[in-house]
């Protein structure tokens, strides 16, 4: 599938990329902490500055209201440029948390909050996973119990990212006594400067800790923290999900074309060899998936099957090109800071975001309309 463009859409084109040529900067992000916090509101100011801050986010809130032609043209100019990741502690806020803040969000929620994401000032970091509900979301057990004009918190929190240098949370919690499933839940802003709130790093297999678990401890949030209604959560959550599936993680997808471009510079001349053909389906295989997210982001709507395919394809898609990197590399990807630090990393794709076996299930049963497990 091929992206058709106009004169306009290749005028905003040589823009966006006169843009990043001057302004992305040389050095790799930092990987965790106070570093990686600093580095990513340095460069958000930095786009802020240039007009190219919250680019699908409405104008009326502080965007650049980008249909989602320009989207897809300004991540693919955005990683073609090798600009800083998309995923790292700004992502929360901008992606998730300012979308759903401006379809969910009270007047006074939005006026607060949307400026502050859209600065850097205000990082964000999302409490949704738990010890045993992980892709079974709807079996969480962080209970908000109604005191007052409060709802007081109690429970756990796991696979925060960045939760260590987050202000706010985006928390979903189960706020009506004795309801089960999807049912009884609510979608509250929980400052993470709040008592009763403690956060534990968790070192991966990458040396790196940006995932922390995260306990709360009679943690008194104001009710009008509430977004949507109480025990309204879920839809309010769906709505989240929903621009997770659409284009958050856009710039990640376009990004793995650009990695495989990278890989085969490195391996250089392979004419006729098992690599050079590996290269080849990894380079065919990016390019389906860069199609697969043409199609979804210009489609309306996208359904969670459209999101449960373009991540499987994603995650194995992007152990496939790491692995290749160290076969690549060999025995000096030891000591390579970047293609060794990526490839542990890419360990977690087939859990994060509900996990590979999850989105079979999705696909077998919403596509292929097999029966349910």
């Amino acid at each position: 599938m091929q992206l058709k463009t106009t004169p306009e859409d290749e005028a905003f084109r040589a823009a966006a990329r006169q843009w990043l040529l001057a302004n992305v900067p040389a050095a790799r992000a930092p990987h965790e902490g106070r570093a990686a916090s600093d580095f990513a509101r340095a460069w958000l100011a930095r786009c802020r500055q240039g007009g190219w801050a919250g680019i699908g986010w409405p104008k009326e809130f502080g965007g650049q209201g980008l249909p989602p032609q320009r989207i897809l043209i300004w991540y693919e100019e955005y990683v073609r440029a090798r600009a800083p990741s998309a995923l790292d502690c700004t992502f929360v806020g901008l992606n998730h948390a300012g979308p759903t803040l401006i379809a969910c969000g009270t007047d006074e929620q939005k006026a607060f909050h949307l400026p502050r994401i859209l600065s850097g000032e205000a990082l964000w970091c999302q409490g949704f996973s738990e010890p045993g509900s992980g892709s079974d979301l709807a079996s969480l057990k962080t209970t908000g119990t109604v005191d007052g004009d409060h709802l007081v918190v109690n429970g756990q929190k796991i696979w925060s990212s960045y939760s260590d240098v987050a202000d706010f949370q985006e928390l979903l919690i189960r706020t009506e006594p004795g309801s089960k499933r999807h049912k009884g839940l609510s979608w509250v802003i929980c400052d993470m400067r709040t008592p009763g709130i403690t956060v534990r790093p968790i070192v991966n297999m990458a040396g790196v800790s940006h995932f922390a678990e995260v306990f709360y401890d009679d943690v008194r949030i104001p009710l009008s923290n509430v977004v949507g209604a109480l025990n309204d959560g879920w839809r309010v959550a769906m709505t989240t999900l929903g621009f997770e599936r659409k284009t958050a993680a856009m710039g990640l997808q376009f990004e793995l074309s650009v990695k495989v471009e990278d890989l085969i510079a490195l391996a250089g001349p392979q004419p006729g060899t098992a690599l050079a053909e590996r290269l080849a389906d990894l380079r065919a295989e990016a390019a389906a998936l860069r199609a697969m997210t043409y199609r979804m982001v210009l489609r309306e709507p996208a359904t969670q099957s459209d999101g449960s395919m373009m991540r499987l394809h994603f995650a194995e898609l992007a152990q496939r090109i790491y692995r290749t990197a160290m076969d690549i590399i060999g025995p000096e990807a030891l000591v390579d800071n970047d293609w060794s630090h990526d490839y542990l990393e890419a360990y977690s794709e087939t859990i994060a975001g509900g996990t590979a076996e999850i989105q079979r299930n999705i696909i077998a049963e919403r596509v292929l309309g097999l029966p349910r497990e």
